[in-house]
């Protein structure tokens, strides 16, 4: 029995990376596996040479070495074709609110090309599960699927491993809803403005949440200190980041 109801395509997604720093890490592996309303699906998965060593820690994890991506297509040279891939589609992944969409959206960013996110609803398979019974994505395939996850950290293994588990939350949380926009709205966090959430919405208002002027209104920050924004663009902050304050920054200057 398939419980989920979809009007789109919906595309589960698991990257392996160089590492869990957004702004500094790249992508070696991506897996996707979209699923169409009519049940069937289409998968791809790409190995990508970071440009970067890959640290010997993060190969302890996924098994992924600086050879096996040496003579691999970088992120530019495969993004537009991921992105067509993704079009029209929700996003869907485990932890992926909090790491994959980010450092993807930082992947096409670094690129120069646009990953349109305003109309996607995402999914977090990990939410709904740490909400439900917090536990890792092992255990929620054992607990859900009553299966042992092989293969773990293969980006293609875990992303159809979090397919099967979110038909598996489906059909065991009535509460949830079958459809795409009620499981977004169940596993949205906070009201964010840029994904690593150095910026969030409080009350409406874009507020910094980092730093010595967390709590703060970026307006109000930005006209008593400009050269904030201009120490901001220098540092080590996503691309992402970069992109919303500059976006603010701009708004303020056209209404002087």
């Amino acid at each position: 029995m398939c419980a989920l109801q979809l009007t789109r395509p919906l595309a589960f997604i698991d990257l392996e990376t160089t590492g869990t720093n957004v702004a500094t890490d790249r992508i070696i592996e991506i897996a996707i596996v979209k699923v169409f309303p009519d049940k069937s699906s289409q998968s791809k998965v790409k190995r990508i040479n970071p440009g970067m060593p890959i640290p010997p820690s993060s190969t302890a994890i996924h098994g992924i070495k600086d050879e096996d991506v040496s003579d691999a297509p970088t992120f530019k040279q495969m993004a537009n074709e991921l992105r067509q891939f993704l079009d029209n589609c929700d996003i869907a992944g485990y932890n992926s609110n909090r790491f994959d969409i980010p450092m993807l959206v930082e992947e096409f960013l670094r690129a120069n090309l646009d990953f349109e996110v305003g109309s996607r609803k995402f999914v977090d398979v990990q939410k709904i599960f740490h909400q439900m019974e917090k536990r890792t994505l092992g255990a929620a395939y054992k607990f859900y699927c009553e299966k042992e996850l092989t293969n773990a950290h293969s980006a293609e293994a875990d992303a159809s491993a979090t397919y099967e588990i979110l038909e598996a939350q489906l059909l065991r949380y009535e509460i949830l809803g079958r459809d795409v926009d009620a499981l977004a709205k169940f596993t949205k966090e906070d009201d964010y403005v840029d994904f690593a959430r150095r910026i969030i919405f409080q009350n409406g208002v874009e507020t910094f949440n980092f730093g010595k002027y967390k709590g703060r209104a970026v307006r109000d920050v930005l006209k008593v200190e400009p050269q904030y924004y201009d120490w901001m663009m220098k540092a080590d902050f996503p691309l992402n980041t970069k992109q919303k304050l500059t976006e603010i920054y701009h708004s303020m200057m056209l209404k002087k």
